[in-house]
């Protein structure tokens, strides 16, 4: 058996002649546990919340957007938008119609951006499963209205008789007495609402894109193509591909891009979140410090017969310093393991809930492989530094005390 190591372990479970030796090393273990135990809960919440933002933007937002750097709208019916079209990684091709307008439903009335899109949206989003009360139909005359301007107009689906009034600006220029020459207007009934969030729910109507171009004043013009790749298709390659047929007139975005600000601040929301309880883990190991410290100044005695019988400064230092590092291990595995199973209960259990109105009833908990292995190698890091410093201080200076 290795003799530091042999050493070290007897040093750890052996009972010591202050207790409060052992009180410390206890809470040594106890503080690194729970700085690890929270890094393995507070990381998986984060991405239990990325993942769960990420599958609700999905349902609206497409895996690809194609938009005109320059203006609002284009021409879809050119060559090389038939030619990507026949792309054979592209599973679904949307065109979209995004435009404002006016919503008036007896009494009241908001602004709201209308998306016109086409058939092929309905299966490219899964857009049934945000709908909560009705159904997805944009056929005709119907449409799918966000939540929250379902509760400002007061209307849903069970207003089949009664429609709602939609007034949209003519394009060019128009000069009439009468403002309403200059809207264009079409009646529109509510077939489904949708809830995803307020930044969805409050600004946006679904419709079919025919009706969109109708009451925006446009003939076959869009303001951007979605797209959905196949599932073997790889999609940073598809991307540059798509960028280089089209070339620079045209921004093609992947759904991160689309929405860069919000996932940009939910990961440096999480990476600060990271370095504070990093802070509060080297605060935690100070414990460590001081029990090395201690232990050190006990075992002084044990230090001169270990150095009389022949053994140097290297080999005692590493007895003092695999007893830091034990500790650090035995709080980090007992952390861990703690840590992954409360995540496992929340996951099962649902123990902490989310008040009525969220799509998901619990908080989200997503474990991930390569958030624990960055953890267990900050854990020993800091564990190490922890132990180096003091053994290699304190061994030295009783070294040279008894010489």
């Amino acid at each position: 058996m290795n003799l530091p190591f042999f050493i070290a372990k007897r040093y750890l479970i052996s009972k010591k002649s202050h207790n409060a030796i052992n009180i410390i090393s206890g809470v040594s273990v106890v503080g690194v546990c729970i700085g690890t135990m929270a890094l393995v809960i507070i990381l998986s919440a984060f991405n239990g919340l990325t993942a769960l933002v990420k599958s609700l933007y999905s349902s609206f937002d497409p895996e690809i957007s194609i938009t005109q750097v320059q203006g609002r709208t284009f021409d879809p019916t050119t060559s090389a938008f038939q030619q990507l079209q026949k792309n054979q990684n592209i599973a679904y091709y949307n065109e979209v119609m995004e435009g404002n307008a006016l919503f008036k439903f007896e009494e009241k009335q908001c602004i709201a951006t209308i998306k016109g899109v086409s058939k092929s949206f309905r299966k490219m989003s899964s857009f049934d499963t945000l709908i909560i009360k009705g159904r997805f139909n944009i056929e005709q005359n119907n449409m799918v209205i966000g939540k929250g301007i379902a509760n400002i107009l007061q209307t849903g689906p069970a207003e089949q008789f009664r429609p709602i009034s939609v007034y949209a600006p003519k394009r060019g220029n128009i000069s009439s007495v009468n403002p309403e020459d200059e809207m264009n207007e079409m009646k529109a009934f509510t077939s489904g609402i949708f809830n995803i969030n307020d930044d969805f729910n409050y600004k946006y109507i679904i419709m079919n894109i025919d009706k969109a171009r109708q009451l925006l004043d446009y003939s076959n013009e869009v303001t951007s193509i979605e797209l959905k790749l196949k599932p073997q298709a790889d999609l940073e390659q598809v991307q540059a591909q798509l960028s280089a047929t089209l070339g620079s007139n045209y921004a093609v975005k992947n759904r991160e891009q689309q929405n860069e600000m919000l996932f940009k601040t939910m990961k440096s929301e999480k990476l600060w979140v990271f370095i504070i309880l990093i802070f509060i883990l080297i605060i935690a190991t100070f414990n460590v410090i001081g029990s090395l410290t201690m232990l050190i100044i006990e075992k002084k005695k044990d230090i001169v017969v270990l150095n009389n019988l022949g053994a140097d400064i290297k080999l005692i230092r590493s007895i003092f310093l695999l007893e830091g590092i034990l500790i650090t291990i035995i709080g980090a595995v007992l952390g861990l393991l703690l840590g992954l199973f409360i995540c496992w209960l929340q996951i099962k259990f649902k123990l902490v809930t989310l008040a009525e109105g969220w799509l998901v009833d619990a908080y989200p908990i997503k474990i991930e492989g390569l958030d624990i292995l960055l953890i267990i190698c900050i854990v020993l890091l800091i564990g190490f530094l922890a132990a180096w410093y003091p053994v290699r201080l304190f061994t030295k200076k009783h070294l040279i005390q008894t010489m």
